[in-house]
């Protein structure tokens, strides 16, 4: 799990800059800043399914699968743009680094989710 957790710091570290980066840029051209942070997520989460498929777990990309990611990323998602969106709206801060606090909130809770639930290896038939 720790080599996992490690390799999966990367992914999700590529995976961030897409979302600051794509979030600047949304911003940049006027979006607001809801609306800015969610597609930045999204252009993010598709990097970050592909990447933490083939080197974290080492497996292949699916339907079913991207399914599953897709659906325990929408929960990190909500966790990503809610605490953004606080920090920016009500606490003060500036959106960039408000999207950044919210990346970091929603790091950890979206590794459990790809450990435990969407890249989870079957157990192995021991022929019980």
């Amino acid at each position: 799990m720790i080599s996992k957790f490690v390799r999966y710091i990367g992914t999700g570290g590529l995976a961030a800059i897409v979302d600051v980066s794509g979030f600047h840029v949304f911003l940049a051209v006027g979006m607001p800043i809801a609306l800015a942070a969610g597609l930045s997520w999204f252009v993010a989460a598709f990097v970050n399914y592909y990447l933490t498929s083939r080197f974290v777990f080492n497996q292949a990309e699916g339907r079913t699968r991207l399914s599953q990611f897709l659906l325990g990323a929408a929960c990190g998602f909500s966790v990503n743009v809610g605490v953004t969106l606080i920090c920016a709206s009500l606490i003060g801060i500036s959106p960039t680094p408000s999207k950044v606090i919210g990346i970091g909130i929603a790091f950890v809770f979206n590794f459990l989710i790809n450990l435990l639930w969407v890249f989870r290896i079957p157990p192995v038939d021991r022929g019980r």
